[in-house]
């Protein structure tokens, strides 16, 4: 039988994980038919001795859609939307019954609103959205009532869901990440599912999760997520009817149980017991669709400088606009022209700036890399940012420098994000050897190059030329001889004359 809410779990276990079942907007707006697809998932689940719980979307339709599109069903989203719209007290019979079931409730809010129902309906579980995991706006709100709170991770870069997991895990006490790959339905050979081993070594205080939409008939990738380490697993559910029928990455009760029983068997097998470059352009494409965009609530003049409430966030999102994903308090934000009431906002329109935002984002980035591989940054040391072309530009150069000991001798630790390069440069006093901690370190020494593995040692001898990438992410050891503040000369003579190269904080706090 299913767990009663009473027993369960907050995110489940390996032995027993959190089952999430996603009813979304497949009740069609009828309460009746709703309730059809609960019952028949109580059916599926019967003798499965899982915890489970049904999820329900909201949306506050009315503020959520931009009045000019208000009916638009040229947009496929806002289409579906209005068609399947039910009442504050429909949802709530809804949610009822699903307790009468023995499930547990989540939701997933849209909007700043539909949260406040969220809590106001009591549900035990908000769930964010992929298209939402980056809407500072909307998180900002969902932070504020401290739920359990779970988070799909599809279209995001491990840039992104380092941002998301250091906002998240100083404000929610129970927090969950889920794997998830937006594509609907997923072909198989798309799931990625060794992102969850990502997921699980760099956020080691977070519960992992797999959020599914592949083929319902795919019995194999569950019981493959759970052995990897998932304890939440989400699907679809549907339930065909006259006139209704069931999108293709939604199962019905047969799927369900087949589903759910091939994961029991996992569990009892597992009893006891990446990628970090991945990218879908597709899946991008299909979240992005889904984000809210910025317009203005009234007309901004040139040069004004744009405060939140000048602006709403609604859909839809056409290209080139700004998202509530990228509309964050801590930046600066100035009408680069004039911009009418209802205008989208864009990076024509708007000019965005504020260095210490960025560099507060770089150092809870750091943190979590360096706490990723296993390193204790030792108190007082030093540490600095190095971004050769300007801060704005350091995820594609730059690393993260600590200096532990600097002596006659000299020990420091480099962290050196996905696909950021340290430009070519020499020494004309200090050897250095670097010693690979974690991910794959590419060293270019004069024309040669060398790729470094954890546990990999490469010596650079005096005068000559390196520079050093990581395609996936790296930390790297560095042991020389004494260092000198003025013995790095680049090849590139406009670093040489920057003298804003380099940032230096205290230990994880703001830059001095």
């Amino acid at each position: 039988m299913i767990t009663s809410p009473a027993q369960a779990l907050p995110f489940g276990s390996a032995s027993a994980p959190l089952l999430i079942l996603d009813l979304a907007n497949n009740h069609n707006g009828s309460v009746a038919h709703g309730k059809a697809i609960i019952d028949s998932a109580a059916e599926a689940l019967s003798d499965i001795p899982f915890p489970a719980a049904i999820k329900f979307q909201y949306r506050n339709l009315d503020t959520l859609i931009h009045p000019d599109h208000q009916g638009n069903h040229d947009f496929k989203y806002i289409k579906r939307f209005e068609e399947t719209r039910i009442t504050d007290e429909e949802y709530l019979e809804l949610v009822e019954h699903s307790r009468a079931r023995g499930f547990l409730v989540a939701c997933t809010p849209f909007d700043e609103l539909s949260v406040q129902k969220v809590v106001d309906h009591g549900f035990d579980i908000i769930k964010v959205a992929s298209a939402c995991a980056t809407d500072w706006p909307l998180l900002t709100e969902v932070v504020k009532h401290n739920m359990p709170t779970i988070v799909s991770t599809g279209g995001l870069d491990v840039h992104n869901t380092d941002r998301v997991a250091a906002f998240l895990t100083k404000r929610i006490d129970q927090l969950a990440l889920m794997h998830c790959v937006a594509v609907y339905p997923t072909p198989d050979s798309e799931l990625a599912l060794n992102r969850i081993d990502m997921l699980k070594t760099r956020y080691k205080d977070v519960a992992i999760g797999y959020s599914t939409h592949e083929d319902p008939t795919n019995v194999v990738a569950g019981g493959l997520a759970l052995a990897k380490g998932a304890q939440i697993m989400e699907r679809h559910i549907g339930l065909e009817a006259e006139g209704m029928a069931v999108n293709n990455y939604s199962s019905q009760a047969h799927e369900l149980t087949a589903w759910a029983q091939r994961l029991h068997e996992a569990s009892v097998m597992l009893a006891g017991m990446d990628s970090v470059s991945y990218y879908n352009e597709t899946e991008r494409e299909s979240v992005r669709a889904l984000r809210r965009g910025v317009y203005a609530r009234g007309h901004i003049s040139a040069q004004e400088e744009i405060a939140d409430d000048d602006v709403v966030f609604q859909i839809p999102v056409f290209d080139g606009q700004l998202t509530a994903n990228e509309w964050s308090k801590l930046e600066h934000k100035v009408a680069a022209s004039a911009i009418s009431a209802g205008e989208m906002l864009s990076t024509q329109n708007v000019s965005i700036s504020d260095t210490d935002a960025v560099v507060s984002r770089i150092i809870e980035r750091s943190k979590l890399h360096f706490e990723s591989a296993g390193v204790i940054i030792p108190n007082r040391s030093a540490v600095e940012l190095s971004h050769h072309y300007g801060i704005e530009k350091f995820d594609e150069f730059g690393i993260v420098m600590v200096t532990v000991v600097n002596r006659e001798y000299c020990k420091k630790v480099i962290g050196v994000f996905p696909g950021q390069t340290n430009p070519e440069h020499v020494h004309k006093k200090k050897e250095e050897t670097f010693v690979c901690l974690s991910g794959t370190l590419v060293v270019k020494l004069g024309d040669a190059e060398h790729t470094l593995n954890p546990g990999d040692i490469l010596t650079v001898e005096v005068g000559t030329p390196h520079s050093f990438t990581s395609p996936d992410g790296a930390v790297f050891e560095e042991i020389s001889s004494t260092h000198y503040v003025n013995d790095s000369f680049y090849t590139d003579e406009s670093i040489n004359s920057n003298n804003d190269r380099k940032t230096k904080i205290s230990v994880w706090s703001l830059a001095e």
